[in-house]
């Protein structure tokens, strides 16, 4: 049997199909989720969150803490939660501490809007499997990037030294109990943490930062490390410029004068261990030049958000330069900032 349909009940057909596509279309893509995000973890450090689509497809990184920024496992969006997962690698041990094997778990974070706040839930398994345990925490949205500054009119005003080449003054460890592997000697300022002891536990050596506090400004120094070494400088608190010995590896954002993790140096000009180099490092809205032993490495490129150990995710606040001392053997000297002059 043949059957007919009015041209108004036809009309209504097409609009209530089009509806339905762009919902399926449309469902789970809420764009209040997209963009960077500034986290406060639940143990109260600095995180940050990245959710963005493209080609159809959420994905996402997230800096948990310390460490690198790193993809997540998964990004969904959809009736008004964003659910992330991220691997995390837990090593096994035996009676003797030895690693006999190494198992992944998955962690799980939901997240609503709330306000301008996202607010977050983690749930992660224990690594024994006798359970999970779950923490809240939230994230603030960063604000859109500044445009690219021209470096040639920013004004900087008088040179602040540092470090007087004679004792700590200015300068105090950023976690009160830990242990102070920090000195001084020939106008250098030295850190020098004590080795690991097999059989007892590891020691906690601290990081060294500045009383004073500052936004934009240019900062030079110069930095030795014996072979293997590893510290790093960061700017406003947030920013860590890598120091390591990383002469004659291929480029990579861990090397020498990256911004650790995010911004890879376009050429190396790290020196072997053992030799003083120099760094020439401009922060200016979120932008980020440095110059190692004379060359331009990174020129006025944009910060994301913080790096791994950074004091805080705010990345509006002034913040102190802070020095990475909970790693190997370092030395400093001659550091002088010249702040911006707005």
């Amino acid at each position: 049997m043949k059957s007919s349909i009015s041209p108004w009940n036809f009309c209504r057909v097409l609009v209530l199909t089009s509806l339905v596509v762009a919902g399926l279309r449309g469902a789970g893509a809420d764009p209040a989720f997209l963009g960077r995000w500034a986290l406060t973890l639940p143990n109260g450090r600095a995180g940050w969150l990245e959710v963005k689509k493209e080609n159809g497809w959420f994905d996402g990184s997230l800096l948990w803490g310390g460490g690198s920024v790193l993809p997540v496992a998964s990004l969904t969006v959809t009736d008004g939660q964003l659910t992330v997962t991220r691997l995390v690698d837990v090593p096994r041990k035996d009676a003797t501490g030895q690693v006999v094997r190494t198992h992944q778990l998955t962690d799980t974070i939901t997240g609503r809007m709330d306000g301008d706040t996202l607010k977050l839930t983690l749930v992660s398994p224990r690594a024994d499997g006798s359970g999970f345990d779950r923490a809240d925490f939230s994230g603030r949205r960063t604000p859109p990037l500044p445009p690219r500054p021209n470096l040639a009119k920013v004004k900087f005003g008088a040179p602040i030294a540092l470090f007087n080449g004679r004792d700590l003054s200015g300068w105090k460890l950023v976690e009160p109990n830990a242990e102070n592997g920090w000195s001084f000697s020939a106008g250098a300022l030295n850190n020098r943490p004590a080795p690991a002891v097999a059989g007892q536990p590891p020691r906690h050596f601290g990081n060294l930062r500045t009383e004073r506090e500052f936004e934009d400004f240019n900062l030079t120094l110069e930095v030795n490390m014996p072979a293997t070494g590893n510290s790093g400088v960061y700017l406003r608190g947030i920013y860590e410029v890598q120091i390591i010995d990383s002469y004659g590896k291929p480029l990579d954002s861990h090397n020498m004068g990256a911004l650790y993790s995010r911004i890879t140096p376009t050429v190396s000009a790290e020196k072997p261990a053992g030799e003083w180099q120099t760094l020439d490092i401009t922060l200016v809205d979120r932008h980020a030049t440095v110059i190692l032993n004379g060359q331009k490495i990174i020129d006025n490129q944009p910060l994301l958000g913080c790096t791994g150990g950074a004091l805080w995710s705010d990345e509006s606040r002034p913040g102190p330069i802070y020095l990475q001392g909970d790693h190997q053997d370092v030395s400093y000297r001659n550091l002088v900032l010249r702040p911006v002059v707005k």
